[in-house]
């Protein structure tokens, strides 16, 4: 069984197997599937909160904004069976040399942080796929984008960093390789009038071909990202004002009540708030919303990519973007990317020819 991974990067081609690709793909070691297995969903509901965080130049000139958003949301796989996951939706949307770019994540994940569904979707001047293929029973310690970002509020809030542990991860061009974290400490930084302390977190992702890719997260005890900074890029990701931090103490265990007998039809005043309450969640959309968070992300994501973008056929490019979602299409990869093909065109009658764009 073989998992099909798209990434931007590459035009597609045919593959032909190398001499490297001949070799066993890489594995996570015991320290990574360890960790990763002593992820408690008690511990990860602590950590479901969303932040802002804005993109600044070497000269500390704003170009763009980012935002991370963790929260339970409802599942429903391939067979109607409907489940409540981590949700992660991370988005950012800024300028690259006057260019308007945006990048999107809308990831579910099991509770041990394997990938359940991710979707992946970049907006710039140009986008090219690759399409790779490896072993899915080789990806145990596997960390995707989403879950990266989950781990490592994990990190912040335990202060520690798992000792020697290689995870698996993809590269720029969508390879499976090598990812390890390594802790430098704490620093205090400066944010706004404020100084706060930070735990410092540091990505490595080791490219099988390329040079390795690292970047450092300043992060605050309660899992909040302070400062983002990637090793030998300009500019960085920081927040402007310092969140109110949680601890573990505020924490509190759901209260216990005693069940005491109470006929409520029979008390006028307690039927009718449940009448007007009954009226009141029928037509509230909050609720839904709040039961569907992915709707809200989905139609954020689509109208900014839609103002970035701007193009002059609205309704195929809606069709394009929202056609990986499709339940009548055949099952798709769990981690997939942007650039994919017009659903208009695979619903052509038989024996009609097209043109290919």
């Amino acid at each position: 069984m073989s998992s099909k991974v798209q990434s931007k990067g590459f035009k597609a081609k045919d593959h032909q197997p190398s001499a490297q690709e001949s070799l066993p793909p890489p594995e996570a070691n015991a320290e990574a599937i360890n960790f990763l297995n002593s992820l408690r969903q008690e511990e990860l509901l602590t950590l479901f909160f969303s932040e802002t965080l804005v993109m600044v130049s070497d000269t500390g000139e704003p170009q763009g904004e980012l935002t991370i958003e963790v929260q339970r949301g409802k599942y429903k796989d391939q067979f109607g069976v409907t489940e409540y996951f981590p949700f992660v939706h991370a988005f950012s949307h800024g300028s690259m040399d006057k260019i308007l770019c945006g990048n999107s994540i809308l990831g579910y994940l099991s509770w041990k942080l394997e990938v359940v569904e991710q979707h992946n979707k970049e907006f710039i001047k140009e986008v090219k796929t690759e399409v790779t293929f490896f072993p899915w029973h080789s990806i145990a310690g596997f960390v995707s984008q989403a879950a990266n970002l989950v781990l490592l509020r994990v990190m912040a809030w335990r202060q520690t960093v798992p000792s020697n542990a290689r995870f698996l991860a993809l590269d720029t061009e969508g390879k499976l390789c090598y990812s390890t974290y390594q802790g430098l400490g704490s620093q205090t930084i400066q944010v706004g009038h404020q100084q706060v302390e930070a735990f410092i977190v540091e990505q490595t992702v080791h490219s099988e071909q390329g040079i390795p890719v690292s970047c450092q997260f300043h992060l605050l005890s309660d899992g909040h990202l302070a400062k983002r900074i990637q090793v030998g890029s300009p500019g960085c990701c920081m927040i402007t004002k310092v969140p109110t931090l949680r601890e573990a103490d505020d924490i509190e265990p759901h209260p216990v009540f005693e069940k005491k007998p109470l006929v409520w039809e029979e008390d006028m005043e307690l039927y009718s708030k449940f009448v007007d309450r009954k009226e009141e969640l029928r037509l509230s959309h909050n609720s839904y919303l709040r039961q569907h968070p992915e709707a809200e992300a989905l139609i954020s994501d689509f109208l900014l990519f839609l103002l970035l973008h701007q193009p002059a056929d609205v309704v195929t490019f809606a069709a394009e973007y929202f056609g990986p979602f499709a339940m009548r299409r055949p099952p798709t990869p769990s981690l997939r990317s942007s650039n994919r093909p017009c659903p208009f065109h695979e619903l052509e009658p038989e024996g009609l020819e097209g043109e290919e764009g």
